[in-house]
């Protein structure tokens, strides 16, 4: 179950006395569409609980009309609108959560990734640090724009379970069959159509700009067999080159799994490498302090 996070935000967070060290970095997860942030805490999957046990506190957010945040003034819900919510209302999740870390790293998943992309290419206030990202790419397959243009006119819209669990999982093998994806379903929640919408229109046509503007190192993984995105060499290369003011790029295609990385086989493994990277991030800043 979420908890109210401060004001009207909800999420969940794990925060530990050992972060005064100042060596430690406060990770912000993000979730994608249709999950709250319980996609960041499924029971044997929990990236929440990976932090914990390396002591790396973590707070992931529920976005706007996902667990109890309320939606935005006037139904604002594409991915622009969500992203200036958001560098809006990090800081004071620094401010609450942040003492004594070296500053903030964003993980976020598939439309939280293209989100944490926005918010890192522009941070304001908050002491972004580092930018973790999977599930996102540079093109959707072209039959999905038009699944997407034929969503009911709601301004939010549920998956069917059985279409929803086809998409974001991989082949028979790269999960726990007895486990997932009923496990996953405790995150489900509808979403709002646009940034349904946005995501394989307004992204794909802004992305090289967003990237472009981001300069923290950057941890981007993208699926094998992610049904929602192109993914190739070729694809993975591109995102890269399009981070080119990044400090520092690791991008990689990962074999034998399916759009929600943290439900596979490779969930340990991933997040893993995710909070490394941010503990690296997070050694690099408190150097470039001391200096």
């Amino acid at each position: 179950m979420s908890e109210m996070l401060f004001g009207e935000v909800s999420g969940l967070s794990r925060v530990s006395a050992a972060a005064s060290a100042g060596i430690y970095p406060l990770v912000v997860a993000i979730h994608g569409g249709t999950y709250t942030s319980r996609y960041f805490d499924v029971p044997g999957y929990s990236l929440v609980e990976r932090a914990a046990a390396n002591a790396i506190p973590i707070v992931a957010i529920d976005r706007p009309t996902y667990g109890r945040t309320p939606a935005l003034p006037g139904g604002e819900a594409g991915l622009a609108a969500q992203a200036a919510y958001l560098r809006d209302m990090l800081p004071a999740v620094w401010s609450k959560f942040g003492a004594g870390c070296a500053g903030v790293v964003l993980i976020g998943h598939s439309i939280g990734a293209a989100i944490a992309a926005l918010v890192a290419g522009d941070p304001g206030d908050l002491p972004l640090i580092g930018l973790a990202i999977s599930g996102v790419g540079l093109r959707t397959p072209t039959e999905y724009r038009g699944m997407w243009d034929a969503l009911p006119d709601l301004a939010r819209v549920e998956m069917p379970r059985e279409v929803k669990d086809a998409v974001m999982f991989g082949p028979p093998g790269s999960f726990d069959a007895e486990v997932m994806p009923r496990a996953s379903h405790q995150a489900n929640s509808p979403a709002p159509k646009a940034e349904l919408i946005d995501i394989v229109s307004t992204w794909q046509d802004d992305l090289v700009g967003v990237l472009g503007r981001i300069v923290v190192p950057v941890h981007y993984r993208q699926a094998e067999g992610d049904r929602l995105w192109v993914v190739d060499e070729g694809e993975v290369a591109g995102f890269a080159r399009a981070l080119g003011r990044s400090a520092r790029v690791d991008a990689a295609r990962v074999p034998s799994t399916g759009h929600c990385m943290d439900f596979h086989h490779v969930a340990a493994g991933l997040q893993l490498q995710q909070l490394g990277f941010a503990m690296q991030c997070a050694a690099e800043a408190g150097f470039q302090i001391s200096l």
